[in-house]
């Protein structure tokens, strides 16, 4: 519009272009907003998640003899004694049952150093006695520590040690809650939907059920928590803290998110393939099951991994449940006391020792990268199995 045209409009006419103008600022100056917030936030979890892959270890001489599998701590030079972790040391004695021809033996080792001594040599801040800064910076101009990549972290499971604790334990019950989830709240959800879209007559009782499928989808994530307490331990006996209490518990959580999902999937499909179908001789279960089903299943998928996701990230419903105890071994079975990511760094944020900081931030991290996996998969998924009429 040149000049000459903006000078004819009326007054009016203005005043609603400019709210336009300001109207496309403020959404403009929004996103902007969100991408800032969502910068810094991942910027401040990557700065202090990142020291959490490393681990210091030092260098010392072990002897392998019978004082030091009954006293682990007289196995290491005594200048370095305290500045090992204690979670290296008790492994003497399994060391040596493991592999007899230690014993008697004086071996050089890259030992794993203690919480302290790893803040300090990190540059974080730590509580290091002035003598054994001392002592960690005279091995340092010795080149008798070093930073490896912190396998402890992804190999142990939670530990009171903080340079021994990993999120071992958690993942695998994470795994086994989420399989047990899906394995609830798929089949359901899907089946549940198909017959409030394609079968059940439209009365006030399925209007009943539509109404509070929407507000169950909606309620605190808490009050899973609570009916599962009330259900699954109580009242069935289900262990409490398994695995099999906390899937079932989620399960119920995401059922309503994979029906309404699914519901708006298959209400997606055009009638005109069920009345091609119907037309040709189908029945009304081989139209659902051949056709519907087929053309609604990128829906469904991407609704049910948006909801397996969420329900990866909860941790109110567990809490209720118990499974927030300290779980330093992987879980064996559906049924045996685990925890998840989410109750993992639930502890460690409030643990005391400085340590756990970094830590924490680390498994935020992993888990944001499961996350924006299964995300990621489920838009993946949805354009490829999308069928376009």
């Amino acid at each position: 519009m040149n000049r000459a045209s903006k000078a004819r409009l009326s007054p009016n006419l203005r005043k609603r272009y400019r709210k336009e103008k300001r109207f496309k600022f403020y959404t403009a100056f929004a996103l902007v907003l969100a991408v800032m917030f969502l910068v810094v936030f991942l910027v401040d979890i990557i700065i202090k998640g990142y020291p959490a892959f490393w681990q210091s270890e030092i260098k010392s001489t072990v002897q392998f003899n019978e004082r030091s599998v009954e006293i682990p701590m007289t196995a290491v030079d005594e200048e370095v004694r305290y500045l090992v972790s204690r979670a290296w040391l008790r492994k003497i004695p399994s060391l040596v049952e493991q592999r007899p021809e230690l014993m008697g033996s004086t071996q050089e080792k890259w030992l794993l150093a203690n919480g302290k001594v790893d803040q300090y040599l990190k540059g974080r801040p730590n509580n290091l006695k002035p003598g054994e800064k001392k002592t960690v910076d005279k091995l340092k101009q010795q080149d008798r520590t070093r930073q490896v990549f912190n396998t402890y972290f992804f190999l142990h499971g939670d530990s009171k040690l903080p340079e021994d604790s990993g999120i071992k334990s958690a993942a695998i019950g994470t795994f086994y809650v989420i399989f047990l989830t899906f394995l609830f709240s798929f089949p359901v959800g899907v089946m549940t939907a198909v017959y409030l879209e394609e079968f059940a007559p439209d009365n006030i009782i399925t209007q009943a059920i539509e109404v509070n499928t929407n507000n169950l989808a909606a309620i605190p994530s808490i009050l899973y928590g609570l009916l599962g307490l009330a259900i699954f331990i109580n009242i069935i006996g289900i262990p409490r803290s398994s695995a099999l209490a906390g899937g079932l518990t989620l399960g119920l959580m995401t059922l309503p998110i994979i029906i309404i999902s699914s519901r708006s999937a298959i209400r997606a499909v055009p009638d005109s393939i069920r009345e091609a179908a119907v037309g040709v001789g189908a029945s009304r279960w081989q139209t659902v099951l051949h056709h519907v089903l087929p053309l609604s299943f990128p829906g469904i998928l991407t609704g049910t991994i948006i909801g397996l996701a969420q329900a990866m990230g909860e941790t109110a419903p567990l809490l209720i449940i118990g499974m927030m105890a300290f779980i330093p071994d992987a879980p064996a079975g559906f049924t045996d006391a685990t925890t998840v990511l989410p109750a993992q760094i639930y502890t460690w944020s409030s643990a005391a020792l400085r340590p756990y900081e970094s830590r924490t931030a680390a498994a935020i991290l992993v888990l944001l990268a499961i996350l924006f996996l299964m995300n990621a998969t489920a838009i993946f998924l949805r354009k490829r199995l999308e069928k376009k009429w």
